[in-house]
């Protein structure tokens, strides 16, 4: 990827395009996308947000006049699995993304650019754009002995995040280790890591957690701010309310079989390969807000639980920590209050459920046994 907006892309002739003079729609126009495909991404972009099909020529409206924005993207103390799923995202494709939907101006995993030249491309965008660029920070923040753990270029994660988040408009934490601190924050936490809300606590900051962030929701979190010129409305550990406001357990597609008490009791058997309900596997989708049920994986054909495994709850705070043993059902969740009758209120619900088909099984061979026209004599 080139470090500059306007030589990332040519015409057929070799002529600049300046598209930043250009709005997302006539960008895709240029690239050979349909007006009805540029439709079909505004309708998925407002499913993600949750918003009523009726909000999707709004949002193409928008986008039609809306011109992309500029985004860096950081990585810091991380495994650089959010940069992956970005790079496998689907619907938008990362092509999209990346080319049409959003000027990424700095990203190091996928720019073509080094050493000096990368961070002079980094220092023009939140010189030039300061307050109306995006920031994605992923992979989280040391702290301790002041930052002396994660370093590049010549300074400090911690010091590049206060520099660069800023200036932002406003900032992504992608992943669990850039919202929460992660699993280089788990105990005990040698290098003092936290998330970029903690480390600058000045910027606007918006958690998209998950271990790997859907992209998905990365793309409809952009959208809402161009669209409606403002961040989404957020839960109280910072996340989109329309990614984060239901638990994972309340979409589940095996939810009924915990309803029916109906679980799988070890790897394998016939309740795992039936489907069953994985709570006693160690699911932690009870206690876990995510939208994985809905907007799913791998072009939305997959998800954990889908696959067969349960949620590790990496959507939420310090789950590392939290949420382990990751294999062993925690008797009393935070947020859930039947998980420690779960086991009784399944077997009472099937049993309710069984105990009326008895009941309306003995009503209805009464009346078969009463003669025809009786019904009528006793009234």
């Amino acid at each position: 990827m080139s470090t500059t907006r306007t030589e990332r892309s040519k015409d057929t002739q070799g002529e600049s395009l300046h598209h930043e003079d250009l709005s997302i729609s006539q960008i895709l126009k240029e690239r050979g996308v349909s007006r009805r495909d540029f439709l079909k991404f505004c309708s998925t972009v407002t499913a993600a947000l949750a918003l009523p099909p009726s909000f999707a020529p709004s949002v193409a409206q928008a986008l039609d006049e809306v011109k992309r924005p500029p985004l860096v993207w950081l990585e810091f103390q991380g495994c650089t699995g959010d940069s992956e799923a970005l790079l496998r995202s689907a619907n938008p494709t990362v092509a999209e993304i990346v080319l049409d939907i959003l000027s990424v101006d700095y990203h190091e995993t996928i720019m073509a650019a080094a050493g000096h030249q990368a961070e002079a491309a980094l220092d023009k965008t939140i010189t030039d754009y300061k307050g109306k660029y995006f920031a994605v920070i992923e992979g989280s923040i040391p702290m301790k002995d002041g930052g002396i753990y994660g370093c590049v270029g010549g300074k400090s994660n911690l010091e590049r995040a206060r520099q660069v988040c800023g200036g932002a408009a406003a900032t992504i934490a992608i992943g669990n280790c850039a919202s929460y601190g992660g699993i280089p924050a788990a105990a005990p936490n040698p290098t003092g890591a936290v998330g970029v809300k903690e480390a600058v606590p000045g910027a606007t900051v918006i958690n998209l957690p998950g271990c790997p962030c859907n992209a998905d929701n990365l793309t409809a979190t952009i959208v809402h701010y161009l669209v409606f010129n403002k961040i989404p409305a957020l839960d109280g550990h910072g996340r989109p309310l329309f990614a984060y406001g239901k638990r994972i357990h309340d979409n589940c597609e095996r939810r009924p079989h915990f309803d029916a008490g109906q679980y799988v009791e070890k790897w394998g058997d016939d309740g795992h390969r039936r489907g069953y309900c994985l709570y006693k596997m160690g699911c932690k989708g009870p206690a876990t807000f995510h939208n994985c049920p809905t907007q799913r994986y791998n072009e939305k054909t997959a998800w954990p639980i889908g696959s067969g495994h349960p949620c590790v709850g990496c959507a939420e705070p310090q789950f590392w920590d939290v949420m382990s043993p990751m294999y062993r059902r925690l008797p009393n969740v935070p947020g859930f209050g039947i998980e420690h009758t779960a086991d009784a209120i399944g077997l009472g619900l099937a049993a309710g459920a069984a105990g009326a088909f008895v009941v309306h099984g003995a009503l209805s061979a009464m009346r078969k046994d009463k003669e025809p026209g009786e019904d009528a004599k006793e009234d």
